[in-house]
C-alpha cells in the first residue's frame, strides 16, 4: 500500500507557513455571521432555561394554512447553538483550507446557506415550512458534496445523496401532509398536543412509515446508511460540519420533534430500538476496516447516529437525556476530528493511518485537540464523553422493552469506539515515525483553532456538567417529552451498574485495539466474501432503472406518432376510468332531461358522424364525417343558447377540414390489407372507451350540485364594475379578456394558416 496523496479538497499551497494571504480579513469578516448569530441564540438560553417558548410568525400562505412560524425552545435552541457555533468556526477553517481554489467563494456562499437551512429546519414551527428548509439541505449538500466537480467520485456521491435523501424528503413530505391534516393544523406547536388523537387514528402507521423514510433516509440509518461514508468524496470542511451539526441530524431533530406525538406505541418503540441497535453495532464495527480517518470517522458517525435513534425511542427520561448529552458530546468531537484530520490531510499528503505516527512532537496543538477529542469519544473521564456515555448506560437500562438488548448494543458499540478513537488520535500522533509525503509542520492558527476550542469544550463540560445540564440538557429534555424534567449531571455517581459497564466498555475496547489488525484483515476478508453491499446494491438499482427507462422508451416513443396517440388516450380512459369507478364518482340513478325530436335528430347526425369516422377507408371521408361530428356539437350549442361557442366550434371545424383536406393531397393513399384493417378495429374500440370515459365524467359532474359563487359574484359585479348589464358579454370582454383575447387569436392564426397553405397549393398547380 503507498501513501495516499493530498485529495481534491484544495491545492495544498502554501499551508505549513502562517503567513497573511489576500482575503484574509474577508475570511474572518464572513465567519462573523453565524459568530453573531451563535451569540444571539446564547442571548436566549436564560429564557428558554426558565422554561419559556419564544414564537415569530408571519403569514405566508394563509388561505392554506402556512405561515412562517418559527419556534425557539430548548430543543430547537440546542441544535441551532450547535449548527451556528461549529458553522463560525468551520467557515473560518474552510478559509485557509481551499485557499487558492477559484470556487472559495461558491463554496463559502454554499456553506453559509447551509447553515442558513438547516437553522430554519430546527427553528420552524409550521409543517411545511420545515419541509421547505429539510429540502434545501438536501440542494446545498449536493452541492458541497459534489464541489469538486471534475471528480466522478465526488459527482456520484452528490447524486447519491440527492436521490436517497430526494426520495426520503417525498416520503416526509406525503406524511407531513397527513399528519396536518388530521390534527387539523399544520403548526408544530398544535400537533404535538394532539398526540392521543393521532396515536389513535387510523391513518398513524401509514404516516408513521412515511415520517420515519424521511428521517431515516436522512440521518443514514441501515438500510440507507451508505451515502453518508460515500459524501466523504466533499472537502474536510464540509464532512466536519456536515457530520457534526448540520444535515444529518436533521433525521435525529424530526424523531425527538415528533416524539410527544407518536412515542409510546409499539411501532415507534420496536423501530427505533432495532434500526437503530443495527446501525450502531454494523457501523462501529465497519470504522474499524477503515485505514483512512475520514473514512473511519464517518462511519463513526453513522454508529452514533444509531444510537441516538436507539434512546429515542424510548419513553424513560434518562434516556431522552442520554440521547441529548450524547448529541452534544458527539458534535464537539466529531467536529473538531474531521478537522484535525483535515489538517493532517493538509500538513502531510495523507490521511492513511498506516502511514501516520509519530507526529506529536512537530504538531504538538494538533495532537491536544486530537487527544482531547478523541478522549471524549471514547468515553474517558474528566471529559463530557463519559458523563454521556454513563448516561447511556443508565438510560439503556431503564428501557422497559428491552433493556439487555440496547445495554449490550450500547457497550459494544462504545468499546468498538474506544478502538477506532485510538486508531484515529493515538496511532497518527505516538508511536514509530513514517515517512509522509510532506514534511510535518504545525498548521496555521485559522486550521487548529476551531478543533482546539471545540475539543477544549468537551473537557469544560465534563469538569463543569452544571454549564449545560440546565440551559441545554434539561430544556431539549422536556420539549422531547412534552413535560418539565430535572435533569442532573455529575461525572460521579458512585459504583453502579453504569460504572461497571463503563469499565468493561474499556477493557474490551483497548482489547480490540491492540489486536484490530488482525481484525481489520478478518473484516477485509469477509467482505470479499460477501455477495453485495448496500452501495452496489444501489448501483445495481440505479442500473435497473435505466434499464427500464430504456425499455420504456423504447416501447412507447419510436417515433411513430399513432403510437403516442394511442398511448395517451389508452392511459386517459384506464386511469380516469378507474378513478372513476373506484372513487364511486358515477350517480346511482341518472336525471335524464326532456329531449325534443330535434334535439334527437342532431344527436343521431353526431353518433352518424362518428361511426363513419371509425369505419371509413378513405381518409378523406373520414376528415368530412368528423366535420359532421363538429357541425352537429355546433348545433347543439345553438339549441342551448351558445350561439358565440357555435360560431367558433363551426369555424375551427371549416378549417380543420379545409386545411387536412389539403394536406392530404400530399400523402400517400392508405394502406389496404388485414392489418390496417385490424388496426381500425383497434382504433375504433379505443375511440370508443375514451368517448365513454368522457361522457361518464361528464355525467358526474353535472349530477354534482353546483358551486354558484362565481356566478353570484359576476351577477354582483357586472354593472357596478363593467358597466354592461349582459353578463355573458361583460364575462367575455373584461373578466375573461385575455382567455377571449387568446380564442381571437387562434382563431386568426389557423385562418392566417389556411390561407397561406391554399394559396401555396394553388401556386404550385398554376401553369
Amino acid at each position: 500500500m503507498t501513501a495516499s496523496v493530498v485529495p481534491a479538497d484544495g491545492d495544498g499551497s502554501g499551508v505549513g507557513r502562517d503567513r497573511r494571504r489576500p482575503g484574509d480579513g474577508l475570511a474572518w469578516l464572513v465567519a462573523l455571521l453565524p459568530a453573531a448569530l451563535t451569540l444571539y441564540f446564547a442571548t436566549l438560553l436564560p429564557a428558554v432555561a426558565a422554561g419559556e417558548s419564544l414564537r415569530f410568525a408571519a403569514a405566508w400562505v394563509p388561505s392554506l394554512g402556512i405561515g412562517l412560524t418559527f419556534l425557539v425552545d430548548g430543543l430547537s435552541l440546542t441544535f441551532a447553538l450547535l449548527i451556528s457555533g461549529i458553522g463560525a468556526f468551520v467557515t473560518l477553517y474552510a478559509s485557509l483550507y481551499l485557499a487558492g481554489n477559484p470556487q472559495l467563494g461558491r463554496f463559502m456562499l454554499t456553506l453559509q446557506l447551509f447553515m442558513v437551512a438547516m437553522l430554519g429546519l430546527v427553528l420552524a414551527d409550521n409543517v411545511i415550512t420545515l419541509f421547505v428548509f429539510w429540502e434545501l439541505t438536501t440542494l446545498a449538500s449536493f452541492f458541497l458534496v459534489g464541489f469538486d466537480h471534475d471528480s466522478p467520485k465526488a459527482r456520484r456521491a452528490a447524486l447519491q445523496a440527492l436521490l436517497l435523501t430526494g426520495a426520503g424528503g417525498l416520503a416526509l413530505l406525503a406524511g407531513l401532509i397527513l399528519l396536518g391534516s388530521i390534527a387539523g393544523s399544520f403548526e408544530l406547536t398544535e400537533i404535538l398536543t394532539r398526540g392521543e388523537l393521532i396515536r389513535e387514528h387510523a391513518l398513524y402507521l401509514p404516516i408513521f412509515i412515511l415520517l420515519l423514510l424521511g428521517a431515516f433516509t436522512k440521518s443514514a440509518q441501515v438500510p440507507f446508511h451508505f451515502w453518508l461514508p460515500n459524501a466523504m468524496a466533499a472537502p474536510t470542511p464540509v464532512s466536519a460540519y456536515l457530520h457534526s451539526a448540520t444535515m444529518v441530524k436533521a433525521g435525529i431533530y424530526l424523531l425527538a420533534r415528533l416524539h410527544p406525538a407518536f412515542s409510546g406505541t409499539d411501532a415507534w418503540i420496536w423501530s427505533l430500538t432495532l434500526f437503530g441497535a443495527a446501525t450502531a453495532l454494523f457501523a462501529a464495527v465497519v470504522a474499524l476496516r477503515q485505514t483512512d480517518l475520514k473514512m473511519a470517522l464517518a462511519y463513526t458517525t453513522v454508529m452514533a447516529l444509531g444510537t441516538l435513534t436507539m434512546f429515542l425511542g424510548a419513553e424513560a427520561t434518562v434516556a431522552v437525556a442520554a440521547a441529548i448529552t450524547f448529541l452534544i458530546v458527539h458534535s464537539f468531537y466529531k467536529a473538531s476530528l474531521f478537522l484535525v484530520v483535515g489538517i493532517l490531510d493538509r500538513q502531510l499528503g495523507t490521511r492513511d493511518v498506516d502511514h501516520l505516527g509519530g507526529l506529536a512532537r512537530a504538531m504538538p496543538i494538533t495532537t491536544a485537540a486530537a487527544a482531547a477529542a478523541a478522549f471524549s469519544m471514547a468515553g474517558f473521564p474528566p471529559f463530557l464523553g463519559f458523563i454521556g456515555k454513563e448516561l447511556k448506560y443508565e438510560g439503556a437500562l431503564a428501557i422497559a422493552s428491552e433493556p439487555l438488548l440496547v445495554a449490550g448494543a450500547a457497550v459494544l458499540a462504545n468499546a468498538l469506539m474506544v478502538a477506532v478513537a485510538g486508531i484515529v488520535a493515538f496511532r497518527p500522533f505516538f508511536g514509530r515515525a513514517r515517512a509522509t509525503p510532506k514534511t510535518p509542520s504545525e498548521a496555521p492558527l485559522r486550521l487548529w483553532i476551531g478543533p482546539a476550542v471545540l475539543a477544549s469544550l468537551g473537557l469544560l463540560f465534563g469538569l463543569a456538567p452544571s454549564l449545560i445540564a440546565d440551559s441545554l440538557v434539561q430544556p431539549a429534555v422536556a420539549a422531547i417529552l412534552g413535560r418539565p424534567e430535572s435533569i442532573k449531571l455529575a461525572l460521579w455517581h458512585g459504583i453502579n451498574l453504569p460504572l461497571l459497564l463503563s469499565l468493561l466498555t474499556f477493557a474490551l475496547g483497548l482489547a480490540i485495539y491492540a489486536g484490530h489488525g488482525a481484525l481489520r484483515r478478518a473484516l477485509a476478508t469477509a467482505e470479499t466474501r460477501l455477495p453485495t453491499n448496500a452501495d452496489r446494491a444501489w448501483d445495481g438499482l440505479m442500473d435497473g432503472i435505466k434499464r427500464l427507462a430504456a425499455w420504456q422508451t423504447r416501447l412507447l416513443q419510436g417515433g411513430l406518432l399513432r403510437r403516442y396517440l394511442f398511448t395517451v388516450f389508452a392511459s386517459f380512459a384506464l386511469l380516469v376510468g378507474a378513478t372513476l369507478l373506484i372513487t364511486a364518482a358515477l350517480p346511482a340513478a341518472l336525471t335524464w332531461p326532456d329531449l325534443l325530436f330535434k334535439h334527437w335528430v342532431v344527436v343521431a347526425l353526431i353518433a352518424a358522424g362518428a361511426v363513419t369516422t371509425a369505419r371509413a377507408r378513405s381518409r378523406l371521408v373520414a376528415v368530412c364525417a368528423l366535420g359532421v361530428v363538429g357541425v352537429g356539437i355546433a348545433m347543439l350549442f345553438v339549441m342551448f343558447g351558445a350561439p358565440d361557442v357555435a360560431i367558433t366550434q363551426l369555424l375551427v371545424e371549416t378549417l380543420v377540414v379545409v386545411l387536412v383536406a389539403v394536406a392530404m393531397l400530399r400523402l400517400p393513399g392508405l394502406e389496404q390489407g388485414r392489418r390496417a384493417a385490424a388496426g381500425r378495429h383497434l382504433d375504433a374500440l379505443l375511440a370508443g372507451s375514451v368517448g365513454l370515459v368522457v361522457a361518464l365524467l361528464v355525467l358526474a359532474v353535472v349530477e354534482t350540485p353546483m358551486d354558484n359563487r362565481v356566478t353570484a359574484y359576476f351577477e354582483q359585479t357586472s354593472v357596478p364594475e363593467a358597466f354592461g348589464r349582459n353578463i355573458v358579454n361583460v364575462i367575455l370582454v373584461d373578466f375573461r379578456a385575455l382567455d377571449t383575447f387568446g380564442e381571437v387569436a387562434v382563431v386568426a392564426v389557423a385562418a392566417l394558416g389556411a390561407y397561406a397553405l391554399l394559396r401555396g397549393t394553388l401556386r404550385r398547380r398554376s401553369p
